[in-house]
């Protein structure tokens, strides 16, 4: 029995796991400003990977283990120029996979030429089918940038609201098609996460994720957005609130459950998010519209660990006069995990129950969402 039960396992492991292969990245850069460093950052799985190196020649090389395709960002950082207060940096995101890739710069690092990866020959197809959006989004911003240079936030907020639409539509007419017809291709995963973005309905992206190759599904990348997934249906709408006690201000423990039998808004921020920062004026008018209505509000901070004195700063100075809790471990905060947070403001509005009635609702959505749910 131990025996057949070993064999099984070496079965499974071997069906599941993927092996690294080298991918060796050759580039060749001709340019009349000296170039400082050269990096390329990606991340697969939980794992955020950064490598560096210099121009010799006008040529540089990276070489690595990988064992999925993923979106890697070439960085190239200029020595500092005369006149100038701050070098000058530019960028290109591009994807890779194991084998050789060739990339080809020529004055700026936006036009490079990259050869030998065909998710990249891909993601190059794809953005073609998103040109009807890209100089609308680029002229919504520019209004956007010019409403908050002469100080008209009316105007800003509206534009906001117009971009935010736009990418939605975006995502709906171009992403999730692409991704649908096309649950094969390398880049598949890369925009399916793009899509869901960090607040999804797990009912509608789980059966696009399983209708990935199984190679896709148990990558890296796979692994862990498979964890999201299960993350979300056990913090989704309609699920009751995962129990935690977190420290508070002063050290005492505070658990989710000592608030039970009140609606809570469970508001995930930080003193350093300024989206964060803007939002709390309209939490802190709804706290104080209904705390009398059997409402309260518990914050969770993703500050980081030297940070306790620019925690409590934020929250004298912008008048959250509530409970507020953190571990102070910034992204990796305990709670953050459990509830699956990769972005902040997030919240979650859970009834007397302990149910989740509401996710993420902020501006005049929350006011509208807590006169509808409590008590007249």
């Amino acid at each position: 029995m131990k025996k057949l039960f070993f064999v099984l396992c070496i079965i499974f492991f071997s069906f599941n796991t993927i092996d690294a292969q080298v991918v060796n990245i050759k580039g060749q850069f001709k340019s009349d400003r000296p170039v400082k460093l050269i990096q390329l950052k990606y991340t697969t799985g939980k794992n955020d990977i950064s490598d560096s190196t210099t121009l010799k020649n006008g040529r540089f090389y990276f070489s690595d283990k990988l064992s999925e395709t993923t979106n890697a960002a070439l960085i190239v950082r200029f020595e500092l120029a005369n006149g100038e207060k701050r070098p000058r940096v530019e960028l290109k995101y591009f994807y890779i996979e194991p084998g050789n890739i060739e990339i080809d710069i020529k004055d700026s690092v936006k036009f490079a030429k990259i050869t030998g990866s065909k998710s990249q020959v891909a993601y190059e197809e794809f953005t073609k089918m998103l040109e009807p959006y890209t100089a609308k989004s680029l002229q919504i911003t520019s209004l956007i940038m010019k409403n908050l240079r002469e100080g008209n936030s009316t105007d800003s907020k509206k534009n906001a609201c117009v971009y935010q639409a736009l990418e939605q539509e975006k995502k709906e007419k171009v992403y999730l098609p692409y991704v649908l017809q096309n649950p094969n291709s390398p880049i598949a995963l890369s925009l399916l996460r793009g899509y869901a973005g960090y607040d999804f309905e797990a009912s509608k992206i789980e059966p696009i994720f399983e209708s990935f190759p199984r190679s896709v599904q148990n990558s890296p990348s796979g692994l862990v957005f498979r964890e999201n997934i299960e993350i979300e249906k056990k913090s989704g709408i309609g699920a009751y609130a995962l129990p935690f006690t977190q420290n508070d201000t002063i050290g005492r423990p505070v658990s989710l459950s000592s608030f039970k039998g009140k609606f809570v808004l469970l508001d995930f921020w930080a003193s350093w998010c300024a989206p964060c920062r803007h939002e709390n004026p309209n939490v802190v008018k709804a706290f104080h519209q209904f705390k009398d209505k059997n409402f309260t509000v518990l914050s969770v901070s993703l500050d980081r660990p030297d940070k306790h004195q620019s925690w409590m700063d934020a929250i004298h100075a912008d008048g959250l006069t509530w409970t507020h809790v953190s571990d102070l471990k910034f992204w990796k905060n305990e709670v953050a995990v459990l509830y699956g947070i990769t972005a902040v403001p997030q919240n979650f509005l859970i009834d007397p129950t302990g149910k989740i009635i509401a996710k993420n609702i902020k501006g005049e959505e929350l006011f509208k969402k807590l006169n509808e749910v409590l008590p007249k």
